[in-house]
């Protein structure tokens, strides 16, 4: 491996940009208050029926599920088949993510290791911290699109990720969908979006501080030469 290795650098970027879009998924979708705040402000009380414990209680195990902290049974007992299912669909997807987290992370930790015994953290601090900035554009994008019709990227996503029409569910009959309506999604999705930008800001801080530091030397602790 060479220091100014553009194809490990890229690697690098790719696998922070993952590692911090994933944290920011979870960090979101498991988050408890959120799913009561939304509850609240929808009315989903008369929606559903339920009441403000029931509700807790179905979130919870909602999260749980999607964390892989127990099987369907913990969705049984509120959920129909057809949601159960769904949900088993979009488990695979978090078990996939969680995938995806370990391998950045483990990438990530290597490749900048590697460089810092190298005597190189200058040059992929730049890589780094200049290379997160196409996720700030991307993101600028996707929001523009997402914003001039929420519905219809909402279903290009669920058509790439699913190979099934589960996901069609009746508001009318189905209860995943009266507690989980549009707009908690539109909002779930610009709060992952911000703490996208939380993270990968944080990483362009640490890129930024590598840039200055110029040549590092882990094996001796010292900065002998700069770049």
């Amino acid at each position: 491996m060479q220091k100014w290795n553009p194809i490990i650098l890229i690697i690098l970027i790719i696998a922070v940009s993952f590692l911090a879009l994933v944290v920011a998924i979870e960090e979101n979708t498991y988050n408890l208050d959120y799913y009561l705040e939304s509850y609240e402000v929808n009315n989903i009380e008369s929606i559903t029926g339920k009441n403000k414990v029931e509700l807790e209680i179905i979130s919870k195990n909602i999260i749980s599920f999607l964390k892989g902290n127990g099987d369907e049974s913990l969705l049984a007992d509120n959920f129909n088949d057809k949601e159960i299912t769904h949900m088993e669909d979009v488990y695979d997807l978090y078990e996939l993510a969680r995938t995806i987290k370990l391998i950045s992370a483990f990438l990530a930790i290597i490749i900048v290791l590697y460089y810092l015994s190298q005597t190189a953290s200058k040059v992929m601090g730049k890589w780094l911290g200049l290379g997160l900035f196409a996720n700030h554009i991307l993101l600028i994008i996707l929001a523009i699109l997402v914003l001039t019709d929420f519905n219809k990227y909402f279903t290009i996503f669920h058509e790439i990720f699913f190979s099934n029409d589960l996901w069609l569910l009746d508001p009318k009959t189905d209860l995943l969908i009266q507690m989980l309506p549009e707009s908690f999604f539109v909002n779930i999705a610009k709060n992952i979006g911000i703490s996208f930008i939380k993270y990968l800001s944080f990483a362009q801080l640490i890129a930024y501080a590598f840039y200055k530091k110029g040549s590092y030397n882990i094996g001796r602790f010292k900065s002998p030469k700069r770049y």
